[in-house]
């Protein structure tokens, strides 16, 4: 391989495309997040070998500095899948190899929409979708351990993760899954890699069991660090290494399959829009409408509101239909505008049920509930009417950035959570935290009834001072979000953006924890270095995207 370049060298051991022109470097320079980092080589590999002989590559390449970060859809907005070197795209794995009446098996570059088509026709439902459910795949969503607005109700994608497929660092694929406490002792007794593997994390996971067990997060998501708490099930005698590998982030290493329970949908739904023009009502409205168990439960704030009344046509472009018709639906706010009523949050929930009446008669419930508050209500009449709503809240945003020139999305407190309960008492501190930065153009949505808030700024990067803000305005919305006992990110995870910070919100304990437990499964560093461990602000900060 003397004189050879990085390209030429993979080409040699290597089935799929290896490519390194400008073009697509710079594509794979970017993702959804705020960041640049340019990798050497972009390579397409076409099966399992591939990943395999790509691994013994890197592991026994004599310069010693090469890695492997995978990619898929591209819509991270934390900068995990870039990387410096050898950039993977996994799209080409792309097969929906099984869908039975309970379970999907598949590849991981089967992209969301694709497979909720399938699962659809089958009357069939992975719920735990992100808002990014159109651009994102099954891969990227296990490595982040993605939710969004069914999270309430059906969790995460951790909890529904059966098996999983894996190329680990020695360059062979292996089966991970649940096991007992009988095969988890086979595995250990196993005098190979994999069997280091299992003893090495069994005894770190013993050894500091009530520091890990006191280190889990009490909010209902949580996307930050390696799950250590939830890999062992004492009361089950349950050791499950999926749970490890689902929000790592490709830095464990490279998924290759998997299987998924899934569910059936509800059948009906109905909304009840709720609008507070009074914040310190928050607490005890969404603990009245919780009691009803709504399926969904979103808000969002008068910065959305507004943005969805000042950009109605492009409403209309997105939800298409009759021009009449379209206008008439957006009366309400309309007038709520020319009489000064825009209230300061909108919070959607959603009910199902068997039957329309059903799911209808349970929106009532949770609207006569909050009667006592005098907040207004209203329930959406029909399929079109939640449309509205949900629109609103999902596209305000995407507008307001499309109209405002000189200024781009700036994901970095994209995504705290903090208990439902708090949402009272956090929400003013935090608008009062933003109010010092009048630059700031923000919209405020999340899920309330997770607690979950979703925050990403416009800013003009090129501003000198941005970096500034970036870094002060996210030390104190992290300090303020731990000290109401949240988390740093709820559903988009780590990635260049938060890594730095994952000592401010555990302690240095457990992140030397995390540290331990990459060594365990990479101790070369080649699978997605500076996620998880070893990112640093210096780096995230040197690496901004200046456009």
């Amino acid at each position: 391989m003397i004189g050879m370049n990085l390209k030429e060298e993979i080409k040699t051991i290597f089935k799929g495309q290896v490519q390194d022109d400008e073009a697509t470097l710079l594509h794979y320079s970017r993702d959804a997040s705020l960041f640049e980092v340019k990798p050497r080589v972009v390579v397409f590999p076409k099966d399992v070998e591939d990943i395999k002989q790509l691994v013994n590559f890197v592991r026994n390449h004599p310069e010693g500095k090469l890695s492997l970060t995978c990619r898929s859809g591209g819509s991270d907005m934390t900068g995990g899948p870039l990387g410096e070197s050898i950039v993977v795209d996994m799209t080409g794995f792309n097969q929906i190899k099984e869908i039975d009446k309970d379970f999907a098996v598949v590849e991981p570059g089967v992209f969301y929409r694709d497979f909720e088509k399938e699962t659809l026709k089958r009357n069939l439902l992975l719920p735990c979708f992100p808002a990014s459910k159109e651009l994102c795949t099954l891969g990227g969503m296990v490595g982040n351990n993605a939710g969004g607005e069914k999270t309430l109700r059906s969790g995460k994608i951790e909890d529904y993760v059966e098996e999983l497929n894996v190329v680990l660092a020695d360059g062979n694929e292996y089966v991970v899954k649940p096991l007992s406490k009988s095969e988890l002792e086979q595995k250990i007794l196993q005098n190979d890699f994999e069997g280091n593997i299992y003893k090495s994390l069994w005894k770190l996971i013993g050894n500091n069991q009530e520091l890990i067990k006191n280190a889990k997060p009490k909010v209902s998501k949580n996307s930050a660090g390696y799950f250590l708490w939830n890999v062992y099930d004492r009361e089950k005698e349950i050791f499950d290494l999926t749970k490890l590998f689902v929000g790592s982030q490709g830095t464990l290493g490279i998924v290759t399959g998997a299987r998924f329970k899934l569910i059936r949908p509800s059948a009906c739904s109905s909304m009840l829009v709720l609008f507070l023009n009074d914040e310190s009502l928050l607490a005890e409205v969404t603990g009245s409408v919780l009691k009803e168990k709504p399926e969904t439960f979103e808000l969002y704030d008068d910065h959305t509101l507004r943005a969805a009344v000042k950009f109605f046509p492009d409403f209309l472009k997105i939800l298409k239909g009759n021009i009449v018709s379209l206008a008439l639906r957006f009366l309400p706010e309309f007038f709520m505008l020319l009489r000064g009523g825009i209230p300061k949050l909108v919070l959607l929930a959603e009910f199902s049920g068997n039957t329309p009446q059903e799911a209808l008669e349970r929106a009532k419930k949770a609207g006569s509930n909050v009667s006592v508050f005098k907040v207004k209500t209203r329930i959406a009449k029909n399929k079109k009417e939640i449309e509205k709503y949900e629109t609103i809240r999902r596209e305000s945003f995407n507008l307001l950035r499309r109209h405002i020139r000189g200024k781009r999305t700036v994901p970095f407190i994209d995504d705290i959570i903090v208990p439902s309960e708090e949402l009272e008492a956090f929400l003013p501190k935090l608008q009062e935290i933003l109010s010092r930065y009048p630059q700031l153009i923000y919209t405020i949505a999340g899920h309330v009834g997770d607690g979950n808030l979703h925050i990403i700024p416009l800013m003009d990067l090129k501003d000198e001072r941005a970096k500034d803000i970036i870094l002060d305005l996210a030390k104190k919305v992290y300090a303020l979000t731990l000290q109401f006992g949240g988390s740093i990110t709820a559903e988009h995870n780590d990635g260049i953006i938060r890594t730095p910070f994952l000592e401010q919100m555990y302690g240095e304990k457990i992140v030397e924890l995390f540290r331990e437990t990459k060594q365990i499964f990479d101790p070369n560093n080649m699978f997605n270095p500076g996620k998880k461990v070893g990112g640093s602000l210096e780096y995230a900060l040197s690496h901004i995207a200046q456009q």
